[in-house]
């Protein structure tokens, strides 16, 4: 079992940055794929990126992002902190979202939100024009 905490989100003007944070406690997260998610109001929660569990690649970590944010978001993770970050750059109105970090057992990393074993409780982030 897993525990994740996300923060980090606000409120914020259209080209500005924020850097979310996603805490893990409860177990070793270095061995878990996570994933970034969000879902504006009415919409359906959506991928946002995602970043495989360390040791799986010997190049290091690979990642992935949505085509919406490519270029513009970046995910990482601090093993010694325990904790994944997702820097978003030139945030766009349309990113106005509540975000969520997920984790995931499988060593696969994938898209869908039903492949995702652990959740946090979001946070919300608002780009205005």
């Amino acid at each position: 079992q897993v525990q994740l905490v996300e923060s980090g989100g606000g409120l914020v003007q259209a080209g500005d940055s924020l850097r979310l944070s996603c805490a893990a406690s409860g177990r070793t997260f270095n061995n878990y794929v996570v994933g970034w998610f969000r879902q504006a109001p009415g919409k359906e929660r959506e991928f946002v990126a995602g970043i495989s569990a360390s040791g799986t690649f010997a190049s290091g970590s690979f990642t992935v992002y949505a085509d919406s944010v490519k270029g513009r978001f970046t995910i990482s993770r601090d093993n010694a902190k325990n904790t994944v970050y997702l820097q978003m750059n030139s945030l766009k109105p349309e990113d106005t979202a509540v975000y969520y970090c997920a984790a995931r057992t499988q060593i696969s990393l994938r898209f869908a939100s039903g492949e995702y074993d652990y959740w946090g409780q979001g946070t919300q982030v608002t780009v205005s024009s």
